[in-house]
């Protein structure tokens, strides 16, 4: 999700996935996928970057979280039962 400002100036969250494009004319309307617009006081120049830095950080927190994980999977096979239960 990304903070947006209304041009009234309420901030709110928009998913980022949902953005299909973002137009200035002259003010910044964002068109979500289903159709949905937004005007909001950005410029485009600034929705991209809101877009990059949120990508960039799952990345990121993907990446600390293999590297939490030692890189491997934190599934283990068990030995059988011996007794054959």
């Amino acid at each position: 999700m990304i903070m947006l400002t209304r041009l009234s100036g309420q901030a709110f969250a928009l998913n980022s996935d949902l953005i299909e494009r973002a137009e200035a004319t002259p003010d910044t309307v964002v068109t979500l996928v289903d159709g949905t617009k937004h005007v909001v006081s950005e410029s485009v120049a600034e929705v991209a970057q809101r877009v990059k830095s949120f990508r960039a950080s799952v990345l990121a927190l993907a990446t600390d979280f293999e590297a939490d994980q030692g890189g491997v999977p934190s599934l283990r096979l068990l030995p059988s039962d011996p007794a054959g239960n």
